[in-house]
């Protein structure tokens, strides 16, 4: 399921915007997706720096009495959000700065099926393949959506998992380690290493009989035995990563 925002200062825009995203979602009923309005540009700022909303896409009008849409972009950008935003306007006297902010697509207003539509399937195609790389963890209370490929190793902690990330921050999980590595093993780079760590190998600088030295300057110490199978599966990922 997917999460659309729409920011616009009208509501007839909204209304028309939603009712395409309804007809868009008849035709093709594969995407699952909801639409959230909002009327105020800094009412959906102020719910993403508390980092409680991220949507996949945003759906946003340039010209607004509170700022700009692509002011609004450059502050989700600034925030780290890598939001999908097609930007809607009544002009292309901002389609530069737009795409300056990353912008999916630029479409002027009014907009229609034939315009909205292949956007959206190019769109809705990517994040249907990207969200197969993600993890969608509870953290601190929230559900947050982890990239596979910033997740560095998890390491056991009593009751809780610890799982580094490559921004250098951690996050404990109320779950079991087997429950993270069932989540987990689908995805070649990551390994057991013992029973008290996930790694990525992905993050791995450099491993020997004794320990494995991940990139963020994490040593990991290996129990007795798991050097010669952590070895292979080390050498068969770099092998294929590289044919």
């Amino acid at each position: 399921m997917f999460l659309i925002a729409l920011c616009d200062d009208e509501k007839t825009e909204l209304n028309k915007t939603e009712g395409l995203l309804a007809a868009y979602r008849r035709r093709r009923p594969a995407y699952e997706f909801t639409v959230e309005r909002f009327e105020s540009a800094e009412d959906m700022l102020s719910m993403a720096r508390e980092k409680t909303y991220v949507p996949d896409l945003l759906i946003l009008d340039i010209y607004m009495p509170e700022k700009l849409g692509t002011t609004v972009a450059k502050e989700l950008r600034r925030m780290g959000n890598d939001v999908r935003i097609i930007f809607l306007t009544s002009s292309m006297e901002h389609a530069l700065e737009a795409f300056r902010v990353n912008a999916a697509q630029y479409l002027v207003k009014p907009v229609s099926e034939k315009e909205l539509f292949p956007a959206l399937d190019r769109i809705m195609s990517h994040l249907d393949e990207e969200r197969k790389k993600y993890l969608l963890l509870r953290i601190d209370g929230r559900i947050c959506r982890v990239a596979l490929k910033n997740i560095v190793y998890c390491e056991a902690q009593g009751k809780c998992q610890c799982l580094h990330l490559s921004d250098g921050t951690t996050s404990l999980l109320r779950m079991t380690m087997s429950e993270i590595f069932k989540m987990l093993s689908g995805y070649k780079e990551f390994v057991k290493a013992g029973i008290s760590y996930i790694v990525n190998l992905g993050h791995v600088e450099s491993l020997n009989a004794q320990e494995m030295r991940m990139d963020n300057g994490k040593t990991i110490f290996l129990p007795r035995g798991s050097y010669q199978p952590l070895r292979e599966q080390y050498f068969q990922y770099y092998c294929e990563e590289s044919s």
